[in-house]
């Protein structure tokens, strides 16, 4: 495989990159799991067939190592052996040249068990129905953070205001399903995949064979959007057990909907608020109650946890606070990774809940959020100055501005008294907001404390620069903006700068690609670089530089109380969607979107404009029409993309954007973070547009039609029940 990067030659775009379905090897072996049918239970058996000739099963008992996927906590089994703990789970996996004959073999694989009951939803996992499925409780992680005081904040309050909002799953869908191939050389198992983080499997690999002779390579990889960071461990730890055996190239691509079944999702949330207002109609004190659904293994629920606690209260300053969270587990697929991290469900629940504050106290939610903003001389939620300036009110004022917001308002304050809320009555404009943000890199000191990230700039004889580094372009444009920045420091043409393939073999370990930390640590760590290349620059001579992270003196953190800058920085954001809604089917046309946004200084305002469209599509799907349900059989109903609706090209809005320059003195050219941030704020601002045209309230998304012809006629229905039982005539 080639060692240099040359994705910015556009060879996606133009159909030359090959990705691992496209690739060809010498003798390649096709590899497909064999996966419980079971939700829970216990395995009593096994009746495997007889295996032809160039076909080989591999399970539990083949691992040299340990079996079992190291992602965070050591509880995930590659091989289930025990026991299963939700459909889909690898028992399994088959391999031989032909797929056709290994489904047939799949097909006469009879694994019996012992069943128990099994628990879908955090409801069920608090029941503990036929025991706890982990330890005593069934509880993953859980913390609790403290502001203020709260009770002498209750105290204070003349009003209390208590509600729930919930999230649901969410599906990547990314372009390209999750694969990898594994082959033997130079004595090492090298793993090629579309992937976020080589060295997470690379250390998947090492700890199932029981040794570090291996490799990992990121291939071109069709997006991501988090679902490539954890799940290519479940493929490639089964995977390098295989290929040692049988040093034979062997390669497994998941189809669609086998991806959409099994593969992470987004976790599901419920946040419980209990809110005091003071008698000036300020938040004096919020108690947070939240759990999340961390499905049958632990994966990445724990740091999710900490973003949603450490991020409560996202953009406001409020003196007394009262957080705790618990993750939970069930018998469904694992939840992990996904944009935004917790932030998205946060936002949108946090969001929502002001704003129907502010209805009840008579206030415009814009102006009733803006009040209790954080300023630059607040203390966060963890108990630490904010570090450089806020420009949460200049954000707020653009925004609004580029929507006309305060305009359409007023044109479309919803009567409450008027019939046009009546089934056959037309259509309705609403338009809504949503302020937030989101932390930049590994929570608390986990960029000091864990990774300790390192990149080499390597110059040639010729004055072309190499930069080295584990962090994956998975589409949002880090072959160009890594470039970018050794260009424009050293002041160096572009085409001379050259980005190495993402190779455990060749790279050092710069973190992965995840926590919108790619810019804000590693970009600055590569400007660092090139700043001392620069002061060193030795003509003809080939040179290295290394550099290794520091954290900033101002950034600490107390992971044991949760005290502290919760993140390095945090990057800031304000959408504003306008939607029509047809109040007869409940169908909502999104006719306008509006993004402002402090990410410091972007590298590639062009590029980071992709982010932002591509971002706020994601989270409208996400607000809008991504439903995925469980069925009474523990498996998502929607199974394909037939099922499963995302925005189409027909459905993105007009979307109108801008930046707020508000330089980063840690970040490369003063960057901070965004790709996340960009998905964090369009479900909370289009469910607000639904609710100020219909004129109720909505608590949870996807807000799709059928939820809100629910909204509109459950008032109808009931006042209809009402006069039934007391005998009236309608």
């Amino acid at each position: 495989m080639d060692t240099v990067n040359t994705r910015f030659k556009w060879a996606e775009a133009t159909g030359e990159a090959k990705y691992i379905a496209d690739r060809h090897y010498e003798g390649l072996l096709e590899g497909r799991f064999y996966r419980s049918s079971c939700p829970r239970g216990v395995i009593k058996s096994a009746k495997i067939p007889a295996m032809p000739e160039g076909y080989h099963l591999f399970g539990a008992n083949d691992v040299p190592g340990q079996n079992v996927l190291p992602i965070v906590e050591i509880d995930w089994p590659a091989f289930a052996d025990k026991e299963v703990r939700f459909v889909g789970q690898v028992i399994y996996l088959l391999v031989g040249p032909d797929p056709d004959v290994i489904e047939q073999l799949l097909q006469q694989i009879e694994v019996e068990y012992s069943p128990l009951t099994p628990a879908y939803t955090i409801e069920q996992s608090k029941a503990l129905i036929d025991g706890a499925i982990h330890s005593t409780d069934n509880v993953l992680d859980t913390h609790t953070l403290t502001k203020g005081d709260i009770d002498e904040g209750f105290a204070q309050a003349v009003t209390i205001i208590e509600e729930t909002c919930s999230t649901g799953y969410q599906e990547h869908i990314y372009l390209e399903t999750q694969g990898c191939v594994g082959y033997p050389k130079d004595g090492k198992i090298v793993i090629e995949g579309s992937m976020q983080c080589p060295f997470y499997v690379h250390h998947c690999m090492a700890v199932l064979l029981g040794h570090d002779r291996v490799r990992a390579i990121q291939c071109p990889t069709g997006g991501g959007f988090g679902g490539k960071e954890d799940y290519p461990d479940v493929l490639a730890g089964p995977l390098a057990v295989a290929v040692e055996r049988l040093q034979r190239p062997v390669r497994i691509v998941l189809e669609r909907s086998e991806d959409i079944q099994f593969t992470s999702k987004r976790h599901p949330v419920e946040f419980h608020y209990r809110t005091g207002i003071d008698a000036d109609g300020n938040i004096i004190a919020m108690e947070l109650n939240f759990d999340i659904n961390s499905g049958a293994y632990l994966s990445l629920s724990g740091i999710v946890l900490q973003r949603s606690l450490t991020t409560a209260t996202n953009v406001y300053d409020i003196p007394n606070v009262r957080v705790e969270g618990h993750a939970w587990t069930t018998n469904t697929v694992p939840t992990g990774a996904f944009r935004g991290f917790g932030s998205p469900q946060n936002c949108f629940c946090m969001e929502t809940h002001m704003n129907h504050i502010a209805k009840k106290v008579g206030e415009d939610p814009a102006a009733f959020k803006q009040r209790h903003f954080l300023k630059s001389d607040s203390t966060t939620l963890t108990g630490s100055k904010i570090f450089g300036d806020l420009v949460l009110d200049e954000m707020l004022e653009r925004v609004l501005s580029l929507s006309e917001y305060n305009t359409k308002t007023t044109l479309n304050a919803f009567q409450p008294d008027s019939d046009e809320h009546c089934q056959g009555s037309g259509k309705r404009k609403g338009i809504g907001l949503a302020v937030f943000q989101h932390g930049c890199g590994f929570a608390g000191d986990l960029e000091d404390t864990l990774v300790r990230a390192r990149v080499r700039l390597n110059k040639l004889a010729d004055g072309t620069i190499r930069i080295l580094a584990s962090n994956t372009d998975i589409g949002q444009g880090l072959s160009l903006t890594f470039r970018k920045i050794v260009a424009e420091t050293m002041n160096r043409p572009l085409e001379t700068i050259q980005l190495a393939v993402p190779d455990t073999g060749i790279v050092p370990d710069s973190g992965p690609t995840v926590a919108s930390r790619s810019i804000l640590i590693v970009g600055y760590l590569i400007e660092k670089a090139a700043q001392k290349l620069q002061l060193n620059w030795q003509e003809g001579e080939p040179q290295e530089i290394e550099e290794i992270y520091r954290k900033p003196d101002y950034h600490v953190w107390d992971q044991t109380t949760y005290q502290g800058n919760a993140y390095q920085a945090t990057s800031y954001g304000a959408n504003v969607v306008e939607v029509e809604v047809d109040m007869a089917t409940g169908e909502t046309d999104i006719i306008g979107a509006w993004a402002v946004y402090d990410i410091g200084r972007a590298i590639d305002p062009v590029v980071f404009k992709g982010q932002i469209d591509g971002g706020l599509v994601q989270a409208l799907g996400y607000g809008s029409c991504e439903k995925m349900e469980l069925n009474k059989d523990g498996v998502f109903a929607q199974k394909t993309m037939a099922d499963y609706v995302i925005p189409t090209s027909l459905d993105v809005p007009s979307i109108g954007s801008d930046l707020v320059d508000n330089p980063y003195p840690f970040g490369p050219n003063g960057a901070k973070g965004g790709g996340e941030l960009t998905h964090n704020g369009g479900a909370a601002a289009f469910a607000a547009a639904v609710e100020a045209a219909i004129g109720k309230t909505l608590s949870s998304i996807p807000v799709t039609p059928e939820k809100i012809c629910q909204a509109l006629y459950a008032e109808e229905t009931a006042e209809a029940g009402k006069e039934v039982e007391g005998g009236k005539a309608k």
